[in-house]
């Protein structure tokens, strides 16, 4: 998935902006840079949602992918990625390219891409893929400047469980059936036996006479013998 806005097609001056492999301080910025410009009101039905098991999964999985664009020591962009063997062929995919919108149109996305694509090329690549909502037209135009195109689309279809007419039913079904599972469990937990109040009330004797036993440590001092 990747974010920009209308005027981003247009790159400038990369002078500026620096390239390095993302560490684990920039899992919280990249998480909620991520928050800002992969929103529900933009991509309500992304088959891959945006949290914060993305940014982390592919860190933990493919750190040599997880990129981070910087400007003036500010966070600019990022982009993950990964590698995907098919037989012989050895896939590079672009799974999210953010661009902060204090940095658009500072060419922060072409520079990302280029050293993602080189590094994959190291690594064998020699296929890229991409992906975005059809509507994304800035995307769209992007990634068609930067050489990608033989366009697929697929068709993502939606339900509401809970509104259904019968897949509701059996949600409402085995809501009640776990509500009536907790409440006999909470009547037939069995009540302690006359031994066990017994050995509880001892253990607690023992603890109030020797403080010692309950946890607490021991003062000493530094007094030489």
């Amino acid at each position: 998935m990747t974010n920009f806005d209308k005027s981003d097609t247009t790159s400038h001056s990369h002078s500026s902006i620096y390239i390095r492999n993302m560490d684990i301080d920039d899992l919280a910025p990249i998480y909620h840079l991520g928050e800002t410009v992969f929103t529900s009101d933009l991509y309500p039905y992304l088959y891959r949602t945006w949290d914060e098991w993305e940014v982390i999964g592919l860190y933990n999985t493919d750190p040599e992918y997880c990129l981070v664009a910087e400007i003036a020591e500010n966070l600019a962009g990022f982009i993950l990625g990964t590698v995907i063997s098919k037989g012989a062929w050895i896939y590079g995919y672009i799974m999210w390219l953010g661009v902060s919108p204090n940095f658009q149109r500072q060419g922060v996305g072409d520079k990302l891409v280029d050293k993602l694509v080189e590094r994959m090329i190291v690594d064998g690549v020699r296929f890229m893929l991409v992906d975005t909502d059809p509507a994304n037209t800035p995307a769209v135009k992007f990634f068609t400047r930067k050489g990608f195109g033989n366009t697929r689309q697929h068709i993502f279809l939606s339900m509401n469980l809970n509104k259904h007419y019968y897949y509701g039913k059996l949600i409402s079904y085995e809501r009640e059936k776990a509500e009536r599972t907790a409440y006999k469990g909470s009547r037939r937990r069995p009540a302690a036996k006359p031994q066990e109040i017994a050995s509880e009330a001892a253990a607690k004797i023992i603890l109030t006479e020797n403080p010692s036993l309950s946890g607490e440590p021991e003062s000493f001092n530094d007094a030489d013998d």
